[in-house]
């Protein structure tokens, strides 16, 4: 790597082309990212807090845990609540942690983090972030991890970007490559098998323009390319954004931010990319147990792609 970003207190500043992003060390989170000066996300200014997880790092589990309950070989355990309205466990532990910069360019970005334990999370994990910024491909992001334990750990990660095209998100023409989505209850837990979308109001596997579809949705049996990637592209009519997600990412939350304050509220489009669905502790669904000393990858990334032509239209 040639070249040196801008580091800052908190922020860490990449550039590549006509791309630039804004890392922030508190949660190793993508902050900002931008292409000839028109977001492809919605961050948060530099030394505040985000208000909705946008650009957190979801580890070591992404979404809900029902009542922070699960069991791992034969043990109880309880996380903290962090969700008191649905009494869930939510989004990890890791998203308010200083991150440590361990390798650092005007292009790339590699964050560390030891997870020595939590309350309901007896495990030790030596994680990663790394963040690749190339003029040509946009942002790539591999999400690293390491059993530093004596025992076999319960995993997964996740990320929350909000993908925007700079248009209120019922105007955007939607592609979700997902075959099937989770029923959910009111606490927004499983509450049946993944159900096809095919003939519902949940199916963008043909583009279509989002209207008034309210999104807080886990997606499954995602389509791929020849590229062994998994692509969601969010379009306006002269400008989109796309999301890849490899193959160890098996799920999609898509969130469309109907609950956030007037002045956000369906303005950008969640779509987060996850390696187990809610409450994987608890049911098991697409874990990822590593033993001692193992360790795991996964890959995403974000880009600005020509816009795709929606196939109809839907109010």
């Amino acid at each position: 790597m040639s070249g040196q970003a801008t580091v800052g207190t908190d922020t860490i500043e990449l550039a590549a082309g006509d791309y630039q992003a804004s890392i922030d060390r508190r949660g190793a989170a993508l902050q900002r990212l931008v292409w000839r000066d028109r977001d492809l996300v919605w961050g948060y200014p530099p030394g505040e807090a985000p208000v909705a997880f946008q650009g957190q790092v979801l580890l070591p589990w992404p979404n809900r845990i029902g009542d922070g309950c699960y069991s791992f070989a034969g043990v109880e355990h309880r996380l903290e609540i962090t969700e008191p309205g649905r009494a869930t466990a939510l989004h990890g532990l890791t998203h308010s942690a200083a991150w440590l910069p361990a390798d650092i360019s005007s292009t790339d970005a590699l964050l560390t983090h030891v997870l020595d334990g939590a309350p309901g999370y007896p495990f030790r994990l030596e994680l990663s972030v790394r963040y690749d910024l190339d003029p040509v491909t946009g942002l790539s992001v591999c999400i690293g991890a390491r059993n530093a334990g004596a025992d076999p750990a319960p995993y997964g990660n996740g990320t929350h970007n909000y993908l925007t095209v700079g248009s209120v998100v019922d105007e955007a023409v939607l592609a979700l490559p997902a075959g099937a989505h989770l029923p959910v209850d009111e606490r927004l837990l499983p509450c049946g098998p993944p159900t096809p979308v095919r003939g519902t109001p949940l199916d963008f596997t043909s583009a279509h323009r989002i209207g008034e579809t309210v999104f807080d949705t886990a997606f499954t049996d995602l389509r791929r390319g020849l590229d062994g990637l998994a692509w969601t592209v969010l379009s306006d009519r002269d400008h989109a954004v796309a999301l890849w997600a490899d193959a160890s990412y098996r799920w999609l939350q898509v969130f469309s931010s109907d609950v956030l304050e007037p002045g956000v509220r369906r303005r950008q489009l969640a779509v987060e990319p996850m390696t187990c669905p809610p409450n994987g502790f608890a049911s098991g669904t697409d874990l990822i147990v590593l033993a001692p000393g193992e360790t795991t990858e996964s890959r995403y990334g974000i880009r600005r792609v020509d816009p795709v032509p929606a196939h109809g239209d839907r109010a």
